[in-house]
C-alpha cells in the first residue's frame, strides 16, 4: 500500500473518533452533572531515513530525513470544568458549586461517584440519587418531617411536628480525586475510581479543595454548545481533505499501473 494511503487512513479513524465524541456531548448537552470529552492524539513512529546531527561528507551537520507514519487516538478525557448552576427550587436539587463528588453505593456493594445531584427519597426515607441509589454516608429523612434543609457545608436538617428548632438527620460528604480525568465513566452520571484517578479523598463541602452545596438547584452539562460546533465542522473538513489524500495517492498509482503497462 501507498505510504501517503496508509498515512491518510489513520488521519480518518482519528477524525471519526473526534466526531463519535463531539456527537456524545451534543446529545448529552442537557443531562444533569455530564462533562464533556476530549479526544487525545499522538504522531506514530517515524521512518528515519537519515539520522538528524548526523555529518555530511563536507562536515556539515543534516537536519535528518524523518517521514511520519500518520496519528492515532491515544485516548480519551473527560473535561471536568463546572457547568452552569440551575435553579429548579425543588427541595431535593442539589448543585456542588466547585470541586468534588457525591457518593452512591451501587446493588454490588461498590461505591461509585457523581456530579448530578438530582436526589429522591425511598420508600424509608433514604437518601438516593435518580437512579435510586442510596447516598454514602446514609442519610434517612423522617418519614414525619414536614420538609427539611441541606446546607453549603452539607448538613441535612428536617423539620419535624412539634419541634421548635430543626434536627439535623445527616451530613454529606464530597469526595475529591487528584486526577479526576482518570475516572472511569459507567453511564447513568456515574464514575468510579481507577488506578488513574488516585485514591478518593473524602470531606466537608466548604473544606479545604472542596466545593460546597446549593439546594434547589442543579449543575448542568459543561458542554458549549458553539465551541462543540466549530469543533464538528473543522473535524469534518480535517475529514474531507485525508480522503482527498487517499483520492490522490490512488490516482498516483494508477498513472504508474498504465505506465508500466
Amino acid at each position: 500500500m501507498n505510504p501517503a494511503m496508509w498515512i491518510s487512513k489513520t488521519g480518518v479513524q482519528a477524525q471519526d473518533a473526534k466526531l463519535q465524541a463531539i456527537a456524545n456531548n451534543l446529545a448529552n448537552v442537557n443531562t444533569v452533572g455530564f462533562k464533556r470529552d476530549r479526544v487525545v492524539f499522538e504522531d506514530l513512529f517515524y521512518q528515519v531515513d537519515a539520522q538528524p546531527g548526523a555529518q555530511n561528507a563536507d562536515n556539515t551537520v543534516s537536519n535528518g530525513v524523518q517521514l511520519g507514519n500518520g496519528t492515532r487516538v491515544v485516548g480519551t478525557q473527560k473535561v471536568f470544568s463546572d457547568g452552569n448552576i440551575q435553579t429548579t427550587d425543588r427541595q431535593l436539587d442539589v448543585a456542588i458549586s466547585g470541586a468534588g463528588f457525591l457518593q452512591v453505593r451501587r446493588p454490588n456493594g461498590e461505591t461509585a461517584y457523581t456530579r448530578s445531584g438530582q436526589l429522591g427519597v425511598d420508600q424509608n426515607g433514604t437518601l438516593t440519587n435518580a437512579q435510586g441509589l442510596p447516598l454514602v454516608p446514609q442519610i434517612t429523612i423522617p418519614l414525619n418531617a414536614s420538609g427539611f434543609t441541606i446546607g453549603a457545608n452539607g448538613m441535612v436538617s428536617a423539620t419535624i411536628p412539634g419541634q421548635v428548632q430543626p434536627v439535623e438527620v445527616g451530613q454529606l460528604t464530597l469526595t475529591s480525586f487528584i486526577n479526576p480525568a482518570g475516572l472511569l465513566a459507567l453511564g447513568g452520571n456515574l464514575f468510579q475510581e481507577t488506578g488513574a484517578s488516585g485514591t478518593p479523598n473524602e470531606g466537608r463541602p466548604g473544606d479545604a479543595a472542596f466545593g460546597t452545596l446549593k439546594q434547589g438547584a442543579v449543575e448542568g452539562s459543561n458542554v458549549q454548545v458553539v465551541e462543540e460546533m466549530v469543533d464538528m465542522i473543522a473535524a469534518q473538513r480535517t475529514y474531507e481533505m485525508n480522503t482527498k489524500v487517499l483520492s490522490a495517492a490512488d490516482n498516483m498509482l494508477q498513472y504508474l499501473a498504465q505506465a508500466a503497462r
